[in-house]
């Protein structure tokens, strides 16, 4: 056997086996697999259909033209839709070449405070080209709406950015299309990580509010890895042509198949019944863990992940991250609000339903993998 297909076995075993709680992570479908292995993956197709700069291309167009007709049906919108982003930061960097000249401004969530890497971190690209400013959080770890406000007036960014990577709570997209519109800014939301429970209606939608969206496709959508960009149609030339020739050559039309597959998937109606099970697992176990005495940022969810403080147990989350591993359970550390740790150590650790409620993991079994980590954690301290 190939080494390589040896390596594949022991991960597709570990996958297996595990219990998977990773919240940016899912199991997608057997046809998904299928779409992104097939023989698509040999066409190149610089260009858009109808526009290429490759003969043979008959095929592949309609496959794209196909795939971002039911993305709109999925997020029940006319905007348009960019489907070629190889990845989310991708579709990110697209969305501001869009709208944004090297040096302008954006006012975005702190990476500290639950934003992403791609939003304006200055080890980021994103923070190298543009001139990011962050609002906060409050005490509780919730947006602090006045502070977003105060420093978009205090700024005048040209773009607002919404959305995050570790936020338990709901989104409040108008106060944001408020604010946007009080200082002259384009709007934009980053809905990777809850792009699932926006298409089954159990998060507010930004349609209609964001001038642009981005999301990934894998993640509570459950489908291959990539990236979609949505935008008014008034913006839809320009985002094309931050993606191609801007940003990157050939799409990757065995991923845009992949695509259009996770699009079908999701407009079935036991993927309704799959995300509402998500979020039900996510507080059964979040709840379950504030019973145990652990501090919760926020002090709850409302979304498919939650974020567990450890500062007052005296042990960092990498130590658990790493301890769960050996456990067969798999979380990652990750920072919390008013962090004193290091981003390689962080005093927290995130927790998601979204894979294991694809393995179909009720809220009892959440509930007792969270007494499993319990256990690990008190065997840390114990070791002290």
């Amino acid at each position: 056997m190939s080494k390589v297909f040896e390596i594949i076995a022991k991960e597709e075993k570990r996958q297996r086996e595990n219990i998977e709680l990773i919240a940016s992570e899912n199991f997608c479908s057997e046809n998904v697999q299928k779409a992104v292995g097939s023989c698509l993956t040999n066409k190149y197709s610089e260009g858009y259909p109808g526009k290429r700069y490759y003969g043979g291309c008959v095929h592949v167009d309609e496959l794209e033209d196909y795939c971002k007709e039911t993305w709109q049906k999925v997020f029940k919108t006319d905007y348009h839709v960019n489907v070629q982003p190889h990845s989310g930061s991708g579709a990110n960097f697209g969305a501001y070449l869009a709208v944004l000249k090297p040096g302008d401004t954006v006012l975005s969530l702190e990476l500290n405070n639950g934003g992403h890497l791609t939003h304006g971190s200055p080890v980021n690209l994103s923070g190298k080209i543009f001139n990011f400013v962050f609002y906060g959080v409050d005490e509780k770890g919730y947006i602090d709406y006045n502070d977003l406000r105060e420093k978009a007036l205090k700024y005048k960014p040209q773009l607002i950015l919404a959305g995050a990577s570790a936020y338990p709570r709901i989104i409040d997209f108008k106060k944001f299309r408020e604010v946007a519109d009080e200082v002259g800014a384009y709007f934009m939301v980053d809905m990777a990580h809850i792009a699932g429970l926006i298409a089954a209606g159990v998060h507010p939608s930004p349609f209609g509010l964001a001038d642009l969206i981005t999301t990934t496709t894998h993640k509570t959508l459950r489908g291959t890895r990539g990236g979609l960009i949505f935008c008014k149609q008034e913006l839809a030339k320009k985002v094309d042509s931050a993606i191609f020739p801007g940003t990157q050559g050939g799409p990757l039309q065995h991923v845009i198949a992949g695509k259009a597959v996770t699009a079908e998937e999701a407009l079935q109606p036991e993927y309704k019944t799959y995300i509402e099970n998500v979020v039900k697992n996510c507080k059964a176990m979040c709840d379950e863990f504030i019973k145990m005495g652990y501090r919760v940022v926020t002090g709850g969810t409302d979304n498919h992940l939650f974020l567990l403080d450890l500062t007052d147990k005296g042990v960092s989350g990498k130590q658990v991250q790493e301890a769960c591993d050996e456990v067969g359970i798999t979380l990652n550390k990750n920072c919390v609000p008013n962090e004193t740790r290091s981003p390689m150590q962080t005093s927290g650790v995130r927790i998601g339903t979204a894979a294991m409620t694809t393995k179909g993991f009720t809220a009892a079994q959440f509930i007792d993998t969270a007494h499993k980590i319990d256990e690990v954690i008190k065997k840390l301290q114990a070791n002290l």
